[in-house]
Protein backbone atom coordinates (compact mmCIF):
# COMPACT_ATOMS: atom_id res chain seq x y z
CA UNK A 1 0.00 0.00 0.00
CA UNK A 2 1.49 3.08 -1.39
CA UNK A 3 1.22 6.23 1.14
CA UNK A 4 0.87 9.98 -0.15
CA UNK A 5 3.44 12.33 1.10
CA UNK A 6 3.61 16.07 -0.29
CA UNK A 7 6.38 17.34 -1.81
CA UNK A 8 8.93 18.59 0.66
CA UNK A 9 9.07 21.99 1.36
CA UNK A 10 12.69 22.03 3.16
CA UNK A 11 15.39 19.75 4.17
CA UNK A 12 13.95 17.80 6.96
CA UNK A 13 10.86 17.36 4.85
CA UNK A 14 12.84 15.51 2.22
CA UNK A 15 14.61 13.49 5.19
CA UNK A 16 11.84 12.52 6.92
CA UNK A 17 9.79 11.48 2.79
CA UNK A 18 12.81 9.45 1.76
CA UNK A 19 11.77 6.09 1.45
CA UNK A 20 13.87 4.99 4.80
CA UNK A 21 11.91 7.51 6.45
CA UNK A 22 8.70 6.57 5.59
CA UNK A 23 9.99 2.95 5.84
CA UNK A 24 10.27 3.01 9.59
CA UNK A 25 7.78 5.48 10.07
CA UNK A 26 5.02 2.79 8.75
CA UNK A 27 6.30 0.05 9.84
CA UNK A 28 4.60 -1.28 13.18
CA UNK A 29 8.03 -2.76 14.69
CA UNK A 30 10.93 -0.39 13.11
CA UNK A 31 10.46 2.56 15.09
CA UNK A 32 9.46 0.65 18.78
CA UNK A 33 12.35 -1.97 18.02
CA UNK A 34 14.73 1.56 17.17
CA UNK A 35 13.43 3.45 20.12
CA UNK A 36 13.88 0.60 22.56
CA UNK A 37 17.61 -0.19 21.04
CA UNK A 38 18.68 3.48 21.56
CA UNK A 39 17.48 3.18 25.18
CA UNK A 40 19.11 0.39 25.73
CA UNK A 41 22.55 2.00 24.17
CA UNK A 42 21.77 5.17 25.89
CA UNK A 43 21.62 4.01 29.43
CA UNK A 44 24.79 1.72 28.79
CA UNK A 45 26.27 5.05 27.73
CA UNK A 46 24.77 7.07 30.54
CA UNK A 47 26.27 4.27 32.98
CA UNK A 48 29.64 3.85 31.94
CA UNK A 49 30.01 7.41 32.44
CA UNK A 50 28.39 8.01 35.34
CA UNK A 51 30.71 5.71 36.79
CA UNK A 52 33.78 7.69 35.55
CA UNK A 53 32.30 11.00 36.88
CA UNK A 54 31.50 9.45 40.35
CA UNK A 55 35.17 8.46 40.86
CA UNK A 56 36.51 11.66 39.59
CA UNK A 57 34.15 13.58 42.04
CA UNK A 58 35.81 11.05 44.29
CA UNK A 59 32.21 9.98 45.37
CA UNK A 60 32.97 6.28 44.28
CA UNK A 61 35.29 3.86 43.27
CA UNK A 62 38.13 5.69 45.01
CA UNK A 63 39.86 2.06 45.39
CA UNK A 64 40.43 1.81 41.51
CA UNK A 65 43.08 4.04 39.50
CA UNK A 66 40.85 6.80 37.40
CA UNK A 67 42.96 5.38 34.06
CA UNK A 68 42.19 1.86 34.76
CA UNK A 69 38.40 3.02 35.21
CA UNK A 70 39.09 4.79 31.82
CA UNK A 71 40.37 1.67 30.59
CA UNK A 72 37.33 -0.83 31.77
CA UNK A 73 34.45 1.54 31.15
CA UNK A 74 35.31 3.74 27.26
CA UNK A 75 35.04 0.51 24.86
CA UNK A 76 31.39 -0.20 26.90
CA UNK A 77 30.98 3.47 26.71
CA UNK A 78 31.89 4.00 22.67
CA UNK A 79 30.00 1.02 21.39
CA UNK A 80 27.10 2.30 23.19
CA UNK A 81 27.69 5.70 21.97
CA UNK A 82 27.63 4.18 18.47
CA UNK A 83 24.67 2.29 18.72
CA UNK A 84 22.95 5.02 20.57
CA UNK A 85 24.02 7.31 17.27
CA UNK A 86 22.77 5.16 14.59
CA UNK A 87 19.60 4.34 16.13
CA UNK A 88 18.89 8.20 17.12
CA UNK A 89 19.75 9.08 13.22
CA UNK A 90 17.05 6.27 12.24
CA UNK A 91 14.29 7.52 15.01
CA UNK A 92 15.24 11.10 13.22
CA UNK A 93 14.56 10.19 9.87
CA UNK A 94 11.38 9.28 10.33
CA UNK A 95 10.38 12.42 12.17
CA UNK A 96 12.79 14.78 10.92
CA UNK A 97 10.56 17.93 10.26
CA UNK A 98 8.57 17.07 13.65
CA UNK A 99 11.93 16.69 15.86
CA UNK A 100 13.86 19.80 14.15
CA UNK A 101 11.20 22.45 15.94
CA UNK A 102 11.19 20.35 19.40
CA UNK A 103 12.65 22.46 21.42
CA UNK A 104 13.38 19.40 23.86
CA UNK A 105 14.99 17.87 20.79
CA UNK A 106 17.10 20.79 19.57
CA UNK A 107 18.03 21.63 23.56
CA UNK A 108 19.44 17.01 23.39
CA UNK A 109 21.56 18.09 20.75
CA UNK A 110 22.99 20.96 22.23
CA UNK A 111 23.89 19.40 25.64
CA UNK A 112 25.36 16.42 23.91
CA UNK A 113 27.50 18.78 22.11
CA UNK A 114 28.24 20.38 25.34
CA UNK A 115 28.89 16.58 26.76
CA UNK A 116 31.36 16.21 23.76
CA UNK A 117 33.52 19.45 24.29
CA UNK A 118 33.55 18.64 27.98
CA UNK A 119 35.18 15.30 27.64
CA UNK A 120 37.66 16.34 24.32
CA UNK A 121 38.67 19.31 26.97
CA UNK A 122 39.23 16.76 29.60
CA UNK A 123 40.63 14.09 27.39
CA UNK A 124 43.17 16.37 25.58
CA UNK A 125 43.74 18.80 28.44
CA UNK A 126 42.80 17.85 32.02
CA UNK A 127 43.74 13.60 31.26
CA UNK A 128 47.28 14.94 30.19
CA UNK A 129 48.50 15.05 33.77
CA UNK A 130 47.02 11.92 35.13
CA UNK A 131 49.80 10.55 36.25
CA UNK A 132 50.16 13.06 38.50
CA UNK A 133 46.97 11.97 40.15
CA UNK A 134 45.64 8.77 38.94
CA UNK A 135 45.33 6.95 41.86
CA UNK A 136 44.97 9.86 44.34
CA UNK A 137 41.24 9.74 46.51
CA UNK A 138 41.02 13.72 45.74
CA UNK A 139 41.76 14.66 42.25
CA UNK A 140 42.37 17.67 40.52
CA UNK A 141 39.71 20.71 40.43
CA UNK A 142 39.75 20.37 36.96
CA UNK A 143 38.59 16.57 37.08
CA UNK A 144 35.93 17.16 39.58
CA UNK A 145 34.40 20.25 37.16
CA UNK A 146 34.78 17.79 33.80
CA UNK A 147 32.87 15.43 36.27
CA UNK A 148 29.98 17.76 37.06
CA UNK A 149 29.59 19.20 33.46
CA UNK A 150 29.12 15.78 32.42
CA UNK A 151 26.93 14.27 34.53
CA UNK A 152 24.49 17.61 34.07
CA UNK A 153 25.12 17.40 30.27
CA UNK A 154 23.83 13.57 30.69
CA UNK A 155 21.64 14.28 32.95
CA UNK A 156 19.71 16.65 30.55
CA UNK A 157 20.09 14.57 27.72
CA UNK A 158 18.25 11.68 29.16
CA UNK A 159 15.61 14.42 30.61
CA UNK A 160 15.15 15.57 27.36
CA UNK A 161 14.81 12.26 25.51
CA UNK A 162 11.89 11.49 27.45
CA UNK A 163 10.30 14.66 26.78
CA UNK A 164 10.69 13.94 23.70
CA UNK A 165 8.66 11.35 23.32
CA UNK A 166 5.66 12.52 25.24
CA UNK A 167 6.03 16.52 23.06
CA UNK A 168 6.32 14.74 19.61
CA UNK A 169 2.58 15.83 18.34
CA UNK A 170 2.78 18.91 20.23
CA UNK A 171 5.17 21.23 18.35
CA UNK A 172 5.08 21.55 14.18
Amino acid sequence: MASYYPEPTNIWESIEYSSLGTSIAESLWAFPTLETIHVIALVTVFGTILIMDLRLLGIAGNQWAVTQMSKDTLPWTWGAFVLAAITGTLLFVSKASTYMVNPYFLTKLGLLALAGLNMAYFHFVTYKTVSDWDAAPTLPAGAKLAATVSMVAWIGVVFCGRAIGFTLGIYY
